[in-house]
């Protein structure tokens, strides 16, 4: 099949499909991420809130081993269509906060693809997909959350990475941070995400012509939320952001972020060790 944006918009039929998953707010995902964050706080107790953003620890998606594809990832078909481009990538995502999830609570998943729009870029065919999840606690909305997933070519060997736009010299708010393979295992793991460009050096380097690992786009979006909830006293209720440039483990990096005069917002960024933005967003206190 060739990849071609008119071929691609058959898979626009896919708009509309949905999915539902339940699961239990546990103990164990939010305790390993607390680690993994090098934070030294206590896990929270029954009916406590767990952090905004945290569901992603939730609701995963177990498949036979003999459903996996070549990158680690579920073969296509079900939720997603059967795209015939090989690299998919997280592009961003918005996210709207009601009120936070408590340990113990039973929750709902229920997604929807919304969107699925072909294109021709500078580096080929792209295939930009939106799904929307909404997350009931208690049979209330607790969270809505939209991802973009961007689907492209095989990459080239030699093919050179983007310079990127230059981040901002200053932050009012900046931590350092270095994902090694240990951190992107452990994120890995913790979002049974299988894709092996994060943990897999040969097939990062050989089959996707990487430098590296590459820092997932969800981690470095979980660091800029826990870096808001280091300064802010008060809870993010809205949080949108796009990748930009990618990050790999061998940088040292830095999540940013620039708080507004009045505080009720804020503007966040992650930069590689190059000076590049990698990711670019925005946040709303409640």
């Amino acid at each position: 099949m060739s990849t071609d944006a008119t071929d691609l918009n058959q898979f626009r039929t896919w708009v509309g499909r949905k999915d539902s998953a339940e699961d239990e707010i546990t103990a164990w995902p939010i305790k390993a991420m607390t680690a993994s964050l090098d934070r030294d706080e206590p896990t929270p107790q029954r009916g406590q809130p767990i952090p905004l953003g945290w569901h992603w620890f939730y609701f995963l998606d177990a498949r036979r081993q003999s459903e996996i594809g070549p990158d680690g990832h579920p073969r296509r078909g079900g939720f997603l269509p059967p795209l015939p481009l090989p690299r998919r990538m997280w592009a961003g995502g918005r996210m709207q906060f009601r009120r936070p999830l408590t340990m113990g609570e039973i929750v709902r998943r229920e997604s929807e693809i919304v969107s699925i729009e072909p294109k021709q870029g500078r580096s080929g065919t792209l295939v930009f997909l939106t799904a929307r999840h909404t997350i009931y606690g208690s049979g209330e909305v607790a969270a809505i959350d939209e991802h973009d997933i961007v689907f492209r070519e095989a990459a080239r060997p030699g093919e050179a990475q983007a310079a990127g736009k230059p981040a901002p010299e200053s932050a009012a708010w900046r931590r350092s941070l270095q994902a090694d393979p240990v951190l992107l295992f452990r994120f890995s793991a913790l979002t049974f995400n299988g894709h092996r460009i994060h943990y897999d050096l040969p097939y990062a380097t050989g089959e996707e012509h990487y430098p590296a690992l590459v820092v997932h786009g969800p981690l470095q979006a979980t660091l800029l939320l826990d870096l808001c909830r280091r300064h802010s006293p008060r809870p993010v209720a809205q949080f949108d952001y796009r990748a930009m440039s990618p990050v790999f483990h061998t940088e040292t990096f830095t999540i940013n972020a620039s708080p507004s005069a009045d505080g009720a917002g804020a503007e966040v960024w992650t930069a590689n060790e190059k000076g590049a933005i990698a990711m670019a967003g925005k946040v709303r206190f409640g």
